[in-house]
């Protein structure tokens, strides 16, 4: 049994959606507002949130990054009517693990929220044992506090971001596939998912900039070599 975070301003889709959650044995907190949404989430502990796009107040992306700053792996999932492909991407980008398209099938939403609640983003990196701060290049990673220290700066990761991070340092100097990598950090392996591993490994590029020595390679039609010379 989960306990639902639920937040959609259409009553009709609401009440279908929320009574077959709760006869599949869920628990389900819902939301029709943005603002009312995030101050319950800051109040509760939630298993899973299920998210309308378009929202009263506040917007479900910006309702996203606000709970990825106090949940960074809580699983996400978008049911929206703004079908672009860039839409679902932005979604995928700034938090989502997956972003449905309305109208949906409501078996499809149920299975998706059992795959969620049998899989665990964060034990699938598995670290060492009391281990959480790891000496990387010129840096400090510190995977707990989610921040990659320097001389010079201090950078606050996302969730995602510290995960795909200690995912490379593990596999530090080894070739990896990109399919491995989407598997460990999303529990599977699509196009879109895809396109928002590329973000997210520009922004760690981005990151390490300041040491010479740390290189995510491209390896052509396989992944990437995270080297640290």
């Amino acid at each position: 049994m989960a306990k639902v975070f639920y937040v959609e301003d259409d009553a009709n889709l609401s009440f279908v959606v929320k009574d077959c959650l709760q006869i599949a044995g869920h628990s389900v907190h819902h939301f029709t507002k943005g603002d009312e949404a995030l101050s319950a989430f800051n109040k509760f502990d939630y298993d899973i949130c299920i998210l309308d796009v378009m929202l009263p107040n506040l917007d479900g992306f910006t309702l996203t990054k606000a709970i990825r700053d106090k949940n960074p792996n809580i699983p996400v999932i978008f049911i929206s009517a703004r079908v672009q492909i860039e839409d679902k991407l932005e979604g995928l980008q700034i938090g989502g693990d997956d972003y449905i398209f309305k109208p949906f099938s409501i078996e499809e939403l149920l299975l998706k929220v059992e795959i969620f609640m049998k899989r665990n983003i964060a034990t699938s990196i598995v670290l060492p044992e009391k281990e959480t701060k790891f000496n990387i290049g010129n840096f400090i990673f510190d995977y707990n506090d989610m921040e990659l220290r320097s001389d010079s700066e201090t950078i606050r990761l996302t969730g995602r971001e510290a995960d795909l991070l200690i995912y490379f340092h593990k596999n530090r100097n080894a070739v990896v596939k990109r399919r491995d990598i989407l598997i460990a950090l999303w529990g599977k392996d699509d196009y879109f998912l895809g396109r928002s591993l590329d973000v997210f490994i520009s922004r760690l590029r981005k990151f390490l900039s300041g040491d010479t020595n740390i290189k995510i390679e491209n390896i052509p039609r396989v992944g990437f070599k995270f080297r640290v010379d």
